[in-house]
């Protein structure tokens, strides 16, 4: 066993005195170790709910006849990030996630691995750690939240807090209401209630095969979720047993079968950065291109909160991710997954699909997948948009640009109504590099819907957007302005024309007077001096590229 270097011969008496120290008996020293990364915390209501999980894992792992030994990972709330200094360090985490998993699975030897996770940054920083580390690994998300209730209408995170906001300054709710949607949006644990961030990459680890059957959709403090956690943990040490790790798993198949299972679903656009970065760890080579080829062969068969109107809970109840695999079922590819069932064979167990909630193909919502890469004189090297929650009427739009260096200085213009329809706010210097961090602009997205802008007014940014964002919003434009990309050259008034169903998004300028403004052009000094974000910035890659560190 790989933990064997760290417990037999003569050599490791003083690495077994110091596991005895923490109360390992003699007999368990036979067994493999599987360590169980925790992101339990206080902070994030995806994550309160673990310390349950941790316990039906560890009688999973001692049933299955392994050893359990838990370590504790940080975790951020980007709800709770966002809008401030916090939002900095989000996608920057996922990076210090990847480091520390490998960092105790290489130092302390282990087996195996059982990673048990829920949200934004935490999940992909883990699925990161796994390909790159490559022993047995099973992922465990902990569920999303169950929506909330006000007036026999359901609540959620964005539309009842973020959105809220902007009906309230719009004066379309009351101070009462307003105070009822913060009260009761989120009513307990579990991630976010619709196709946001988190949930889009629980559900895709799921399809990717690194999670058990169920596990994307099952409910935060359910007995489903603690029957998926000891089942994990029981299964974790067969694999350990044969040799099954993450890179016979993560194959070129497993991603395209992610992507199109994301586009199906009409996913968070946050997805690209992440499926490109963890390919990249996984040794796959996976182009930026590859999802607008596959979104235009992939139909949009959901229609979930934030575009829709139904929520993880419904998407469990018709069927959870099998379902959708099951309508794609032509276009899958067959792979291995952690449950010892390859994916044909877990699709061919499919006995039921809510026709109201995943749509059958010729009943999409959509023809196209949800996401599409856009390019041109704006963004050479691509962009993305969440084209399923962008209406008809704007899929194509021409507005004279409204320029801002950052998303405070956007955010303020826009509730002081200064963004009038018929415009496009520009927001950049918010990339990786330049940000640093590449925030999410879920705030001025959210508060333009709210104030009833959303087919009027169009956004883009070098930065990105929350699972959340719907609307003709365009992040990800690369290369970024801190890199000097073109994004860097538009000036207030600027006619900007984006056409999303020729996947173009170009600045009315010619070629000489963009050329004219890049010689004068001289970058900015960077927003943070000091700390890790100063190191980060240095070394973080373009958003077309997943944003990896070189």
């Amino acid at each position: 066993m790989r933990s064997d270097r760290i417990k037999k011969g003569l050599e490791r008496v003083p690495h077994r005195a110091l596991m005895y120290a923490t109360g390992i008996p003699k007999g368990e020293m036979k067994k493999p170790f599987i360590g169980v990364a925790t992101s339990f915390t206080d902070l994030i209501p995806g994550h309160i709910g673990m310390r349950d999980l941790e316990r039906f894992i560890e009688k999973g792992v001692h049933t299955g006849g392994g050893y359990p030994l838990l370590f504790g990972l940080p975790g951020m709330c980007d709800g709770i990030a966002m809008g401030h200094r916090g939002m900095h360090y989000s996608l920057p985490s996922r990076e210090l996630i990847a480091d520390m998993v490998e960092s105790v699975a290489e130092g302390h030897a282990f087996d195996g691995l059982i990673l048990l996770t829920n949200c934004d940054k935490i999940t992909p920083g883990m699925l990161m750690a796994a390909a790159r580390v490559d022993i047995p690994t099973i992922v465990v998300t902990a569920g999303p939240m169950m929506t909330g209730r006000y007036r026999g209408a359901r609540t959620s995170f964005i539309r009842n807090t973020f959105e809220a906001m902007g009906r309230f300054r719009a004066g379309e709710i009351t101070k009462g209401e307003l105070d009822a949607c913060e009260t009761g949006a989120c009513p307990g644990a579990g991630s976010c209630q619709g196709l946001y961030t988190a949930n889009t990459m629980n559900c895709l680890t799921e399809v990717m095969g690194m999670s058990l059957p169920w596990c994307g959709t099952a409910l935060a403090n359910s007995a489903e979720k603690r029957r998926i956690a000891f089942d994990s943990g029981v299964r974790i040490v067969e694999l350990v047993k044969k040799n099954v790790t993450p890179r016979k798993i993560l194959t070129r198949a497993a991603f395209e079968n992610a992507i199109r299972a994301d586009l199906a679903l009409g996913g968070s656009s946050n997805t690209v950065l992440h499926l490109l970065a963890i390919a990249h760890e996984a040794g796959v080579k996976l182009p930026l291109e590859t999802f607008d080829a596959l979104s235009k062969v992939t139909p949009h068969i959901t229609s979930l909160e934030p575009v829709g109107e139904y929520y993880m809970e419904d998407l469990h109840w018709a069927g959870g991710v099998q379902a959708v695999l099951k309508r794609l079922e032509a276009s899958i590819k067959d792979n291995p997954t952690v449950s010892g069932k390859r994916v044909k064979a877990i699709i061919a167990g499919v006995d039921y699909i809510d026709s109201e909630v995943i749509k059958p193909l010729n009943e999409a919502y959509h023809a196209e997948g949800g996401i599409a890469v856009l390019k041109g004189n704006i963004a050479p090297l691509g962009a993305v948009v969440k084209q399923s929650g962008v209406s008809e009427k704007m899929m194509k739009f021409t507005g004279a640009a409204r320029v801002f260096d950052s998303e405070e200085a956007a955010m303020k213009a826009i509730l002081a109504r200064a963004v009038k329809g018929g415009e496009v706010v520009v927001i950049r210097y918010e990339g990786p590099r330049g940000g640093p961090g590449m925030r999410e602009m879920l705030a001025p997205t959210a508060t333009l819907m709210g104030m009833g802008l959303g087919d009027s007014v169009a956004l883009i940014t070098d930065g990105r957007f929350s699972g959340g964002t719907r609307g003709p919003c365009v992040g990800h434009i690369s290369p970024e302005a801190a890199e000097g990309g073109p994004i860097a050259f538009i000036k207030e008034g600027d006619t900007i024309e984006l056409d999303i169903h020729k996947r173009t998004l170009n600045l009315k300028v010619s070629e000489a007077e963009l050329s004219e403004r890049k010689k004068a052009w001289t970058p900015p000094a960077p927003k943070i001096k000091s700390g890790w974000l100063s190191r980060y910035a240095k070394v973080v890659t373009s958003a077309n590229t997943g944003a990896v560190l070189k």
